[in-house]
């Protein structure tokens, strides 16, 4: 955490007049530095009280996702473990590399824009600047393949969870990773898993999440308009960024510890939220498509569907689309 960010932070954090004599035995640097962050602090629009023998005090600030911002909500110690850009081509990408040399479980990429962001089946996402949380979270369960594919719908419950307690509000899971409100896309989830060659147990899951936070409907290309959302739009509440960021990571340190052994409480949760079944929906699997009834969220989340003909199946991947939406 640079100068900056760590000033900010403890203005945050204190919410009351800090000395700059306290602020710079806080973080160990000189009260020159504390003056000169405060100066940057106020250039990128937080409003900065000073006085005379009392020091600094936050009055407001934008919202802006920072390391400096999201710590008002984390320890330091959760801190060390996440690296806020402003910019990338894709978290999922920055966080492979990051695995691959060795990061920890539960280290966090978080972007304020992507311009290569990924969806499922290699779609693009749409990640504009200012307005939505891109981040991706590394996990790294000493387990086979096979048994890590719930992960996905265990995210979606995890991110219900944190949009309820900053938005107020409840989305529901189209099957198996999206977060709809209104019928209209809130939050799209890709995992993504690399698997050690020799052992063919799991090197790696990483969690890439995209929510639209602040876009309003004009942010969105013509032809997402009609098909997505924000928090925004969907609460009419202004959401602070940094508080959902934190709050995002929180319940998925809380989902990694609680895999798999809470199944029931996720499963349960997730069939509340589930908006798929009883609903006709299109099977898509490579160029074709079959109409079918989702029925039920199985045991395993994977989704069983009727055919027309009578016949039934479980779906485990691929994609479904709600046939009217």
């Amino acid at each position: 955490m640079n100068t900056t960010d760590k000033v900010l932070t403890i203005l945050l954090r204190e919410k009351r007049y800090v000395s700059g004599e306290e602020i710079s035995e806080m973080i160990g640097l000189s009260r020159a530095s504390v003056n000169s962050a405060v100066k940057s602090l106020r250039r990128i629009g937080y409003e900065i009280d000073s006085v005379t023998n009392k020091g600094y005090m936050l009055i407001s600030g934008p919202d802006i996702l920072s390391l400096g911002a999201i710590g008002e909500y984390l320890d330091d110690s959760r801190l060390e473990r996440v690296v806020v850009l402003d910019h990338t081509d894709s978290t999922n990408k920055v966080l492979r590399e990051m695995a691959f040399d060795g990061a920890s479980p539960g280290t966090t990429v978080i972007a304020n824009e992507q311009n290569a962001g990924r969806g499922r089946m290699g779609r693009s996402f749409f990640s504009p600047g200012d307005c939505g949380i891109y981040l991706s979270y590394l996990m790294k369960p000493d387990t086979a393949p096979s048994d890590a594919v719930t992960v996905t719908a265990w995210t979606a419950v995890a991110m219900v969870r944190a949009i309820d307690r900053v938005a107020g509000i409840r989305p529901n899971i189209k099957w198996v990773n999206d977060l709809m409100f209104n019928r209209l896309k809130l939050c799209g989830i890709l995992t993504e898993m690399s698997v050690e060659s020799e052992t063919g147990r799991i090197a790696s899951i990483i969690i890439g999440i995209g929510i639209n936070v602040k876009n309003r409907t004009s942010d969105f290309p013509k032809e997402l308009r009609n098909i997505a959302t924000s928090l925004a739009m969907a609460s009419g509440k202004r959401i602070n960024r940094a508080e959902l960021a934190a709050a995002m990571i929180t319940e998925l340190d809380k989902m990694s510890r609680d895999w798999p052994n809470k199944k029931e409480e996720y499963l349960a949760e997730y069939r509340e939220a589930d908006m798929t079944c009883g609903c006709e929906v299109n099977v898509l699997s490579g160029e074709s498509k079959r109409l079918a009834t989702a029925i039920k969220i199985n045991d395993d989340f994977s989704l069983k569907v009727r055919y027309p003909d009578g016949k039934k199946e479980d779906l485990s991947s691929g994609e479904v689309s709600l046939k009217v939406l």
